[in-house]
């Protein structure tokens, strides 16, 4: 399909990339695999989501819960993640992508760490989709890492605790300076969000889909798009 011009395009995709070692396994390939595919997927969305109106996409690409897999598909996957870093570099100038990697940056290896700066200091100028990428990621480590930040400034007198409201929580979040999610995609079937983004979540649409990430194309995005277009939000308010 395409996006009609009248369609109210998010200005923010938030999505949960599910599905990419069921798929795998459905063709009797390793996870691994799907995997490696699904990393293609992202980098086909990202080229196109920006020329049809969505300014910001958000992935979950590894959570904090994501340690208690099997220790070959931790290794997989972090090797993939190494492979998937050296060349956003070389693809967020060619696509004009600005990327940030969100999350607990300090439970990853050193070369990750290494790569992850380069790669925000390299695209931190383009002026195209802004992509954010949670790796090790949650939900509710967020909020505790925030509140000890907020804690530490508080003790070193930097803020003044009466005047703390929603915004000074925002001011300390990984997302700091990116508007909440309009829209959530989660793949697979499944229906539930998974400790991610706890705080940024509180008035998204939600759109599952049944096919596995790696299935998914630029014409399914269109289609969540259309869907979201026919909501009205009204954030607690009533209709006039």
């Amino acid at each position: 399909m395409v996006v009609d011009n009248n369609y109210n395009v998010p200005r923010h995709v938030a999505i949960i990339m599910d599905g990419n070692g069921r798929w795998a396994m459905a063709k009797g390939k390793k996870r691994q695999y799907g995997h490696r595919q699904g990393s293609k997927t992202l980098e086909t969305i990202c080229k196109q989501a920006y020329d049809i109106g969505i300014e910001y996409i958000t992935v979950y690409a590894f959570s904090t819960e994501n340690w208690s897999r099997p220790k070959e598909e931790i290794d997989n996957l972090m090797n993939l993640l190494r492979q998937y870093l050296k060349s956003s570099l070389k693809n967020a100038s060619r696509d004009n992508i600005k990327v940030r990697v969100i999350g607990d940056k300090n439970g990853l290896d050193d070369d990750i760490i290494t790569s992850i700066e380069r790669l925000e200091d390299g695209s931190k100028n383009n002026t195209g989709l802004q992509l954010q990428i949670a790796l090790n990621y949650g939900g509710r480590d967020e909020i505790v890492r925030m509140t000890k930040r907020i804690i530490s400034d508080f003790e070193n007198n930097n803020i003044n605790i009466n005047t703390i409201n929603q915004k000074t929580i925002e001011e300390y979040l990984d997302t700091k300076d990116i508007p909440d999610p309009d829209l959530l995609i989660r793949t697979s079937g499944e229906m539930r969000i998974s400790n991610f983004l706890l705080w940024q979540l509180a008035y998204t649409e939600f759109y599952f889909v049944q096919k596995h990430w790696p299935d998914f194309t630029i014409e399914d995005l269109k289609d969540a798009i259309a869907y979201y277009s026919n909501i009205e939000r009204r954030y607690g308010k009533v209709k006039e």
